[in-house]
């Protein structure tokens, strides 16, 4: 019975380790484009709003990589990805 339970805790561990790793490769370029935002003075409720999806999106991808939920866990990876290019897209119009 011990052995299952090791088992099952170093299971999580290595899916909680990959969710923190990719969560700090995703944060980069988000954070770098906020703060080009800000300190070119254009941010606005449109970056904050993106913000605020990347923030929950984030958060949301992470609960469902350690539960293993493989599509769901692509398609918040996915919209993550799309609130950052909203930030892009705010600074470049």
């Amino acid at each position: 019975m011990k052995r299952a339970v090791a088992s099952k805790n170093s299971y999580l561990g290595k899916r909680a380790d990959r969710a923190y790793l990719n969560a700090v490769e995703t944060f980069a370029p988000f954070a770098a484009l906020v703060l080009i935002a800000h300190v070119t003075g254009k941010a606005n409720a449109m970056t904050a709003f993106w913000a605020i999806c990347f923030f929950w999106l984030r958060l949301a991808h992470a609960v469902v990589y350690l539960l293993a939920v493989p599509y769901v866990r692509t398609l918040l990876f996915t919209l993550g990805f799309v609130a950052v290019a909203g930030i892009f897209w705010e600074l470049i119009k």
